[in-house]
């Protein structure tokens, strides 16, 4: 179920007005937002379903062996099987058809013909996103950080709907206490959630879908068709779509959660304003990073062991970090692209440091700036591509398409990637104000505002209908 359609509008008014109803009543309260929420899942695919209640009874479970000893073995044992179970269902939806088409064509090469099967696997929505919850809690509970939880609100931390498909990846120790505190319709912040509800359908529709449309998705469907200047703007509106249309998904997110009475981590912060690669990954999809630092490169050794087991660390949870995106070699050489950036910047600042020179660098910020924008964009290429020759493609397209004659850029384009981009720009304290000027408004002007706005978007909507979100493959 998208979030911009009217699907999704009918079935979250119905869920607001009844969970506004339930709040004084916890245990009805949770039990209804359980089943709204394998009703949202399950909306696209039954079968869905039982995938999402298994990784539940798998975590819960595997949370209350590790729990309920105090033998370290008995735990480590117990944390393994658990991982081994989470990882499993990861490995079977998501990468078989990768690790066996790879491994039939390494074949080939020898002569060899394996007889494996290449069975074609739905892909479930949001399949990374809910088990990479489920283990950070159990691996929590297994250091001893976070303490074990009933059944009823595990299942309700892995399939609470406003993050279930795309994230953000909440910790349980940011979400389960909410679901301890009292809740009441009238501390709901409305108007705060309304405007980043707003928001992201703006990003979305007003913005990232209309440069996918008319410009990224002829070019990487077809690059050769078009000019250098063609291709090189569909790169850089590349970067405008996938940030407004992820940031736009959070928003969303992170507004419906708040109208439900809870708070979700934030998961962007004006990414391209990043002077330095480390920087970038700070700010882009928060949440995975720092799922990646915690649960991957520190338990592999961190920055605890030497120069180069660093740099190897960096390099490795890239590696996995990219492949975590999606089953294809563009996934792993993106992924390996970033690790390979982190760690020459890493191995740069040292030699400053080491000559007793400032670390941020000989080049102004300014310049910082650029250099990594650039680097993350032409990075995104490998992202976009649907293989290595499309994205072979379309490098080589930015000088074999000199002379071509230009046909996508307009100024209508133009104006829609500058915004996009230009976002990035603008202090949060601009849209604190904006959001207090509309909260100071009478409530039937919000209310005319918000419907007249709801109007505009579905009137651009029109035909085309509403794209589905980048990170809904993940």
């Amino acid at each position: 179920m998208l979030f911009p359609t009217i699907e999704f509008a009918v079935f979250f008014l119905v869920v607001l007005t009844l969970s506004w109803l339930f709040m004084p009543y916890p245990r009805i309260w949770k039990v209804f937002i359980i089943l709204a929420s394998f009703v949202f899942y399950g909306y696209a695919d039954l079968r869905f379903i039982a995938l999402l209640a298994t990784a539940i009874f798998v975590n819960y479970f595997g949370a209350v062996a590790i729990g309920r000893t105090e033998n370290q073995r008995a735990r480590k044992t117990a944390l393994t099987l658990t991982l081994i179970a989470n990882l499993g269902l990861l490995a079977w939806f998501k990468y078989y058809g990768f690790f066996v088409s790879s491994f039939l064509a390494a074949a080939e090469n020898f002569n060899i013909a394996p007889s494996i099967p290449l069975l074609q696997i739905i892909l479930p929505v949001g399949i990374s996103f809910f088990l990479f919850q489920g283990i950070s809690y159990v691996v929590d509970v297994y250091r001893r950080e976070y303490p074990v939880c009933g059944f009823t609100n595990v299942a309700i931390y892995l399939s609470f709907f406003p993050h279930l498909v795309a994230g953000p990846i909440v910790r349980a120790r940011e979400f389960m206490p909410q679901l301890a505190t009292p809740r009441s319709p009238r501390a709901i912040p409305a108007t705060p959630a309304l405007f980043l509800i707003a928001g992201g359908f703006a990003k979305k529709i007003l913005l990232a879908d209309l440069i996918g449309l008319d410009l990224v998705d002829p070019v990487f469907g077809s690059p050769t068709a078009f000019s250098s200047f063609d291709v090189a703007l569909a790169i850089l509106g590349y970067s405008a779509q996938i940030y407004l249309d992820f940031s736009g998904y959070t928003d969303i997110a992170i507004g419906t959660a708040m109208l439900l009475g809870f708070w979700f981590p934030q998961n962007f912060n004006r990414p391209y304003t990043a002077a330095s690669l480390q920087d970038f990954w700070r700010r882009w999809h928060m949440t995975l990073s720092r799922w990646l630092r915690d649960y991957l490169y520190i338990p592999l050794g961190g920055n605890k062991k030497g120069k180069l087991r660093t740099a190897l660390n960096i390099f490795i949870t890239m590696l996995l970090g990219g492949l975590w995106h999606g089953a294809t070699w563009n996934f792993v050489l993106w992924g390996g692209l970033q690790g390979a950036g982190l760690v020459t910047e890493r191995s740069l600042t040292a030699r400053r440091l080491k000559k007793g020179k400032a670390p941020a660098g000989a080049w102004p910020k300014g310049l910082s700036i650029l250099v990594v924008f650039l680097f993350v964009t032409f990075a995104w290429v490998l992202f976009r591509a649907p293989d290595l020759t499309t994205a072979a493609a379309v490098v080589s397209q930015l000088w074999l398409g000199i002379g071509q004659p230009t046909t996508l850029v307009t100024f209508s384009v133009l104006v829609v990637v500058a915004v996009g981009l230009g976002l990035q720009w603008i202090p949060p304290r601009f849209w604190q104000s904006l959001q207090r000027r509309y909260a100071r408004m009478p409530l039937v002007v919000q209310g005319v505002g918000m419907g007249l706005f709801v109007v505009v978007v579905t009137s651009l909507i029109g035909q085309r209908g509403v794209a589905p979100f980048i990170y809904f493959q993940f």
